[in-house]
């Protein structure tokens, strides 16, 4: 099915993209998924496409543009060309808007050029040991001292965890706070600050190039010209940017889908059984038909969610309900795949294994999918 959100110059731009993830990014995945996270170079070499920050001010070597059709092209691109591992989507659906809009001038001129460039690889530090989707329950603290913030505690689960230069941390700040979600603030944490170190780079089921670590924080002294937004108005920050983030990962989702399909359909008319290619059989011949169909109607609503945010109108359960049924839709497609696959679906050298093992946290992560579904029944208002 046709799509019909894109103008000319997003075509040159998946262009662009495709060439990158092809040329820079898949010849290395095998060794980035057997070591555990990427290389810095191709962010840098990102930087230089202008693939990351293109909605930051033009002064700062961005292009001043905020579309989000650019990040779903991004997101796109790195799963239908079968890359892996390299953080793109942290730092261009999840903090672009932080760093854009929450940022002074005196950080926007230290922070911004690296940024965009892709000198400086950034990180959210969100969930904890004891607080995953609870975030207003967080214990991380930042006290303030003089001109400076002191912060002790330990985040888990960070994407970009190793790599990070820039780390967006949910601290508390007030702890006598009325209630626990009016006590947050958002704090940066640089590399290189005593006291701040990378705990354990973490061994997951899945998406094994795409690192992710613990931080631990004790008496990191930051300066308090590191606050980002408002002081004890971190919650409403977080929520504020949360949509774009879960409409990130419905993206993928769909991306990573359709990879799955476009791969079992050429594995269907090439493997053979009992003297015919297995996409013959009228079984799996429904099946393939059916995922065609589902990827569809998910691209769909995900590019009806794509031209919302760019207009302003995604609400958080829309978004939620987005990130909801793409995840769960991505894995029902993605395990039907696998299992057309047969035996060779459960053996590693195949990349329909890999689709199947990194699809899995996509239900989990950005908050879990039972969550979502809370926050859409709140929105209709129970």
């Amino acid at each position: 099915m046709r799509r019909d959100i894109f103008e000319p110059e997003h075509d040159e731009f998946r262009a662009t993209a495709r060439s990158f993830f092809e040329t820079v990014c898949v010849p290395h995945a095998e060794e980035w998924e057997k070591r555990g996270y990427t290389d810095r170079e191709p962010w840098l070499e990102a930087g230089k496409l202008g693939l990351i920050g293109w909605e930051m001010p033009e002064e700062y070597g961005g292009a001043g543009i905020k579309d989000f059709r650019l990040n779903a092209i991004v997101n796109e691109e790195f799963w239908l060309t079968g890359a892996v591992g390299l953080g793109l989507g942290v730092q261009n659906d999840i903090l672009a808007g932080y760093f854009a809009e929450l940022t002074t001038d005196e950080q926007k001129e230290r922070w911004l050029p690296g940024y965009v460039s892709g000198e400086l690889i950034t990180a959210i530090a969100m969930s904890e040991p004891g607080a995953g989707s609870d975030l207003a329950n967080i214990k991380t603290s930042a006290r303030r001292d003089g001109d400076d913030y002191i912060v002790n505690g330990a985040k888990t689960f960070i994407s970009n965890g190793l790599l990070a230069d820039l780390v967006v941390v949910a601290c508390r700040t007030d702890p006598n706070a009325d209630k626990p979600h009016k006590g947050i603030s958002l704090i940066v944490v640089e590399t290189g600050m005593p006291g701040f170190s990378r705990g354990r780079k973490l061994d997951k089921i899945g998406q094994h190039s795409a690192d992710t670590a613990e931080l631990v924080f004790e008496d990191v002294r930051v300066p308090a010209r590191n606050l980002l937004g408002e002081e004890n108005r971190g919650f409403y920050h977080l929520m504020r940017n949360l949509p774009a983030e879960r409409l990130g990962i419905g993206i993928h989702a769909a991306a990573s889908a359709r990879r799955a399909v476009d791969l079992t359909t050429a594995y269907a008319g090439d493997r053979k059984a009992f003297g015919q290619a297995i996409g013959t059989f009228q079984v799996n011949r429904h099946a393939l038909a059916q995922m065609r169909t589902e990827l569809d109607i998910m691209q769909v609503y995900i590019d009806k969610c794509i031209m919302a945010v760019n207009s302003g109108e995604l609400t958080a359960d829309e978004a939620a309900g987005a990130k909801w049924w793409s995840t769960e839709t991505q894995w029902r497609i993605i395990d039907r795949c696998l299992q057309l696959h047969g035996g060779y679906g459960y053996i590693n050298e195949y990349e329909i294994a890999r689709l199947w093992r990194d699809a899995r946290v996509q239900r989990i992560y950005g908050g879990t999918n039972e969550i979502m579904l809370d926050i859409v029944g709140r929105g209709m208002g129970f």
